[in-house]
């Protein structure tokens, strides 16, 4: 079995890659980058793959039985950019597609969740078999803000009490890897999170306990917290559509009690607590 897998130069591709080494040994497994020099994968063969060059996309497909859709960094771009590939696997005739969506995609509020729905509907169309993984939030999307915290003596967001079921990274590239590896999983949507949701102040709390001092949570209002991201650093859309998930969350966009992800993966997801260790300086 051939199994291509796009963006194999972003985190998640190269952990789904890893997860396919242990998972499924004997499939052979191409990757899809649009510079394809820039990556280096052992054993994992890589083609070009550009999302906004056509001409690239079915011919770097051929001899593909499944295709592994990592949805695309560029928000905004994604449903032409995913419409494309779809059409490319199917002019290549690969099998099956497995596509990496969003927790509760049909009903979502946050704001990328238009661009997946979308793109579940052009599945859905183009008589491809395929299989939804609708993942969660990252716990890493949180962890990432652990430095900062420690630095300035407080966690920020806009989450209020929210709970978030996230997952690390890696739980849901295992989960992607068991699914690739196995056609049974055709037709089926599985909604994925964490098993133990949090709140930003749990999380916090968990934070103190491990760096040896209190670092509270602020919960800041949204316009409030878009600006301390913006004078952090980050491009003004990007911090407002970041303020605007935490207010999402607060709502409970990213909670889910579900145990499909432990169960796909055989073991539980990663506790918090790990997650938070990983990311403290070392």
């Amino acid at each position: 079995m051939t199994i291509a897998i796009t963006g194999i130069s972003g985190q998640l591709g190269r952990l789904i890659a890893d997860a396919l080494a242990a998972r499924a040994p004997g499939a052979d497994v191409v990757g899809l980058a649009r510079t394809p020099g820039r990556v280096a994968i052992d054993g994992v063969a890589v083609r070009r793959f550009d999302y906004d060059d056509p001409a690239t996309l079915a011919p770097a497909l051929a001899g593909v039985d499944t295709l592994m859709l990592v949805s695309s960094s560029e928000v905004g771009q994604r449903e032409r950019q995913h419409r494309a590939v779809i059409d490319a696997a199917g002019a290549a005739g690969v099998g099956r597609i497995v596509y990496t969506s969003l927790l509760h995609a049909d009903t979502s509020t946050l704001s990328l969740a238009g661009e997946h729905r979308a793109t579940e509907r052009a599945l859905g169309d183009s008589g491809i078999a395929h299989t939804i993984l609708r993942n969660g939030w990252y716990t890493e999307n949180y962890t990432a803000s652990v430095p900062p915290a420690l630095a300035h003596g407080a966690f920020i967001g806009s989450a209020g009490e929210g709970r978030i079921a996230s997952a690390a990274r890696a739980d849901y590239a295992e989960a992607a890897a068991v699914v690739l590896a196995d056609d049974a999983h055709a037709g089926q949507v599985h909604e994925l999170a964490g098993d133990h949701a949090y709140t930003l102040s749990e999380l916090a709390a968990e934070l103190s306990r491990q760096a040896g001092r209190d670092i509270p949570y602020v919960d800041l209002p949204e316009a409030d917290y878009a600006a301390a991201l913006a004078g952090a650093g980050l491009p003004q859309p990007l911090a407002s559509a970041l303020a605007s998930f935490d207010v999402a969350a607060a709502g409970g966009a990213l909670f889910h009690d579900g145990d499909a992800l432990s169960r796909l993966i055989g073991r539980p997801t990663t506790p918090l607590a790990a997650s938070i260790a990983a990311a403290l300086p070392r």
